[in-house]
């Protein structure tokens, strides 16, 4: 059984870019009489901005690799779906973890190694509040969405939503572990988890997904401090 050892742990960072706005909603406390029907979730320690948090952008990428590997199914992933004809597998576990319903063996866990990945909340850049601020705006939209009686043509029950804004941004950041069993110095695990923010910005963060909202793109990505804008876009992430 192989000893586990940390190597490094890098730091991904850059700006998400909205190019639609966003809403990833937030439990209601209460109801008001002309309120917005579906709020955004919202920081509180930080004068109630919006932000997008780590465990929505963790979900979801993790959920397009996995439809990506083609061993998709109702629950993330497992030891169990481990398979040679699904290379994609092994990699999603190495970067996310299994599941904490997963009976793991002590030889599976030193094979697998700990998730590598910790994602960051992504809070708002503090340039993009101060720009905002200067032109008198508010940091999220209201947008009004109906149902449509396909008879009589009409729209009924109207509701409001709120977004954040495309052209907001946001910092971001994570961080991946690389460890002495890490293959290639944990650049290959590194190339899967491009591909999973590469599927990302093809697809939709938040709900509403389907109805154009949660649009967004990565930029200025530095891996440790050096640029790698150009090796990231320059990845397919439907290459087998």
């Amino acid at each position: 059984m192989p000893q586990l050892q940390l190597l490094r742990i890098h730091q991904l960072t850059g700006s998400l870019e909205l190019l639609s706005g966003l809403r990833i909603g937030a439990s209601e406390g209460e109801i008001r009489i002309g309120g917005v029907d579906n709020q955004v979730i919202r920081n509180a320690h930080d004068h109630g901005r919006p932000y997008i948090p780590g465990s929505s952008i963790k979900g979801k990428v993790r959920s397009l690799l996995e439809w990506s590997s083609g061993a998709v199914r109702p629950q993330p992933l497992g030891i169990a779906d481990l398979s040679a004809s699904k290379p994609l597998v092994r990699p999603i576990l190495q970067l996310f973890g299994v599941g904490g319903g997963d009976q793991v063996s002590d030889e599976q866990a030193a094979d697998l190694g700990p998730s590598r990945l910790a994602f960051w909340d992504i809070q708002l850049n503090q340039d993009w509040v101060k720009k905002i601020a200067q032109e008198n705006l508010l940091l999220t939209e209201v947008k009004t969405e109906n149902r449509i009686d396909r008879i009589r043509g009409v729209a009924e029950h109207p509701r409001q939503t709120e977004r954040v804004p495309a052209g907001a941004l946001f910092d971001f950041r994570l961080s991946i572990k690389v460890l002495n069993i890490d293959s290639n110095e944990g650049r290959d695990l590194l190339k899967v988890l491009f591909r999973g923010l590469r599927l990302l910005e093809l697809d939709a963060l938040g709900g509403s997904g389907s109805r154009g909202y949660g649009k967004l793109r990565f930029q200025h990505l530095k891996l440790d401090g050096e640029a790698i804008q150009d090796a990231f876009e320059g990845q397919d992430p439907f290459e087998q």
